[in-house]
């Protein structure tokens, strides 16, 4: 049965993208030594990248061979880039026109205003893509080649990883230890770390900057939210992070005044929705993972390849509470009035995503004995496609991984994509009941 709903058609698209994922890394060319991967092992791999998260079962590094890491890599970039996004720019270079159902499909992915900007609006997703992209992988392999020795294909190829890895905010690193090897390496931290938070703004914003990044008053409420918001909680995250490590012997402890600020930033950056670490998670106090928890929660920008709930999500829920305690009627954001349509959805979202989480680290607290800080830990990463771990994915049963394997492919369509993708059609109301007013609190 054709998929009738947008919404269908990007959840079938996924799931396709994730099927064939999986049967291509069970192929004994994609594993290292003898034979193939095993189904879990693939399937977990795949839905992975497919749902940029970096969330890994086994050593990226040794247990694929070049062409499994090679397909990790354009899983990677199919999924940043958009199922629907792909499969339309496919059809306009080859057939060079897009049918207005891909219109629709394409539009709803990108969240694009209207269906005739579609075509443009894929293009631009391409050139910022492959711009951004090759600017860092260039930057990574020099570094990689001149600072520590790789002959130049291997340093090509590390850097054009990394990259790509990073600008879609998947975290898959070539290195057993992600980037821990690195911790105080500018040239490969800030590269990767301008990379992750490019892309965790969301291609809406990106666009509005290109076209006005002079005149900031004429930026719509969706940029200034995402751009006021991001430099926010990378300030507080870095802070945070900072502050409870600083003196823990096994993570910032042992570092440099310099190192430590560069690695607390990194790692605040990392909760934007990409998985790489430079510190060692499992090392790290309970405290900070519970921050950690909420910034990768938040997430980043609408329309791009951060994962988690959308700064914008949450920062409308902010806007509806200070004025319901300041005591207003209407919730006025730069100068706008919001409409009550998106504080329905704010909510929505919310709230839906509260209890997806919470039963889903009530199910991994009965399948293990693992404690419910790492637990919690795991399932919001896992959520939120982040990737970050405190070491204990591999470790999960399988009944374990394939809830995690649900949960990044429901966070990656999010939670009202996904329950609009499974309704049939709509419903629309001819009548409303009269009016009436519970006590709250």
């Amino acid at each position: 049965m054709v998929p009738r709903h947008p919404a269908q058609a990007i959840a079938t698209g996924f799931g396709l993208a994730i099927l064939l994922g999986t049967l291509v890394l069970m192929l004994p060319i994609a594993k290292s030594g003898t034979g193939g991967a095993g189904v879990l092992e693939a399937l977990f791999t795949a839905t992975s990248a497919v749902c940029v998260t970096g969330l890994a079962v086994v050593d990226t590094a040794a247990y694929w061979t070049p062409f499994g890491q090679g397909t990790i890599l354009v899983l990677i970039q199919i999924g940043g880039f958009g199922i629907m996004s792909f499969a339309s720019l496919l059809g306009v270079l080859m057939a060079r026109r897009l049918g207005l159902k891909s219109r629709i499909q394409a539009a709803t992915e990108t969240k694009s205003t209207g269906f005739g900007d579609v075509r443009s609006v894929l293009f631009g997703i391409l050139r910022i893509t492959i711009s951004v992209e090759l600017v860092v992988a260039a930057v990574l392999a020099l570094r990689f080649g001149v600072g520590y020795g790789y002959s130049a294909g291997h340093a090509i190829w590390l850097g054009l990883f990394h990259s790509v890895s990073a600008f879609n905010n998947a975290g898959f690193a070539l290195f057993s230890d992600s980037l821990m090897s690195f911790v105080g390496d500018p040239w490969i931290c800030l590269p990767i770390a301008v990379a992750i938070i490019i892309g965790g703004l969301g291609f809406p914003v990106l666009f509005e900057l290109g076209r006005h990044y002079r005149k900031p008053l004429h930026w719509s409420m969706n940029t200034k939210l995402v751009l006021s918001g991001t430099g926010t909680l990378l300030v507080l995250g870095t802070l945070f992070i900072s502050a409870l490590e600083w003196n823990n012997p096994k993570t910032l402890g042992a570092l440099s005044t310099a190192d430590k600020l560069l690695a607390g930033f990194f790692q605040s950056v990392m909760t934007r929705t990409a998985g790489f670490n430079s510190l060692d998670l499992g090392q790290m106090d309970p405290a900070t993972w519970l921050g950690m928890d909420i910034l990768m929660f938040i997430g980043g920008g609408p329309a791009g390849t951060a994962g988690g709930l959308k700064i914008t999500t949450f920062a409308v829920l902010f806007f509806i509470l200070a004025t319901e305690i300041q005591g207003g009627t209407a919730v006025n954001v730069f100068g706008k009035r919001l409409s009550r349509s998106v504080h329905r959805q704010a909510i929505t979202i919310v709230l839906l995503a509260v209890a997806l989480v919470i039963g889903s680290t009530m199910a991994l607290m009965l399948m293990t004995d693992i404690g419910f800080d790492r637990l919690f830990f795991e399932t919001i990463s896992a959520f939120a496609t982040v990737g970050l771990s405190t070491g204990i994915t591999a470790s999960l049963p399988p009944a374990g991984q394939l809830l995690l394997v649900f949960l990044m492919f429901i966070g990656r369509l999010g939670p009202v994509t996904l329950a609009s993708a499974l309704a049939l059609r709509s419903r629309p109301l001819l009548y409303e009941f009269p009016k009436e007013r519970p006590l709250i609190g």
